[in-house]
């Protein structure tokens, strides 16, 4: 399964093997490449029997690499030991409070006081309006939250990990790469535009076949490059007169307003 990721919002491209009934999707994304909207463009997988994969976008390599390594195909070698738990003394802050530092006696944490020089109001009725309350202010005080210097903690040992073992359920497979047969080709879409045309596609295990099929694309692709350059330069030229137009409109109606606003002035003047 090869294509980009849903929408193309994030322009990456997913990957996935099946193996063994399992759809086994790549371990990073792949640089989603391509240039050139409204062309035809070729993904090229190429599985070798080495267990190395190339992809191609357009004829050009985005990746090359080890099924077995950059894909979860097989189970991992080495597993964590179930055996090892980190010592109850082992100290993964790389950083602490100077123990040294103490907040000063005279450090202000309190953000709001009340209003010392308020009273009460002589029109104030306990009975209607209730018990009077002074009102809050910010504190001139207010140096904010006290908060120590930090220091690199000797205690500190580093992030603990459990110590490797052998995988007891670890198989190697040197024919990961091969496929049985194809029973047929699907293609699971999710697009955003409008437009999307998948053609032409080819399975087959005979590189002089791909390569003739390569040819024939890279042909295609030339007279559409072309074509599609005309198409462009016809649009700018039509978005650059419809621009023209727009500023001589523009210009014409600013003359018009200024004739007007001269006439008034002439007829003010004139009364």
């Amino acid at each position: 399964m090869f294509g980009p990721d849903k929408c193309g919002y994030t322009k990456r491209t997913h990957l996935i093997f099946t193996n063994k009934g399992k759809n086994v999707l790549k371990k990073a994304d792949l640089d989603y490449k391509q240039e050139g909207e409204g062309t035809s463009h070729l993904y090229r997988l190429i599985v070798k029997p080495d267990n190395t994969v190339r992809v191609e976008i357009d004829e050009e390599k985005i990746y090359e690499g080890s099924i077995k390594e950059d894909w979860e195909i097989l189970k991992p070698k080495t597993i964590d030991d179930p055996e090892d738990k980190k010592p109850s003394d082992w100290v993964e802050d790389s950083m602490m409070d100077d123990p040294e530092k103490t907040k000063p006696e005279d450090w202000v944490t309190e953000k709001r006081i009340v209003d010392s020089a308020a009273k009460k109001p002589d029109d104030w009725d306990d009975e209607e309006d209730g018990d009077w309350e002074a009102p809050m202010i910010d504190n001139p005080a207010f140096k904010g939250e006290w908060s120590s210097s930090r220091i690199s903690n000797p205690a500190y040992k580093g992030v603990w990990e459990a110590k490797k073992i052998d995988n007891p359920e670890y198989e190697d497979d040197n024919e990961v790469y091969k496929f049985a047969d194809f029973g047929f080709i699907g293609f699971d879409l999710w697009q955003v535009k409008v437009g999307t045309i998948f053609d032409n596609v080819i399975v087959c295990d005979d590189k002089a076949d791909a390569d003739a099929f390569s040819a024939k694309w890279k042909a295609l692709s030339e007279v559409e490059k072309a074509e599609k350059a005309k198409e462009d330069a016809s649009k700018k030229e039509e978005e650059k007169k419809e621009d023209d137009k727009k500023e001589d409109d523009k210009k014409e109606d600013d003359d018009d307003d200024d004739a007007e606003e001269k006439d008034d002035k002439k007829e003010s003047e004139d009364m």
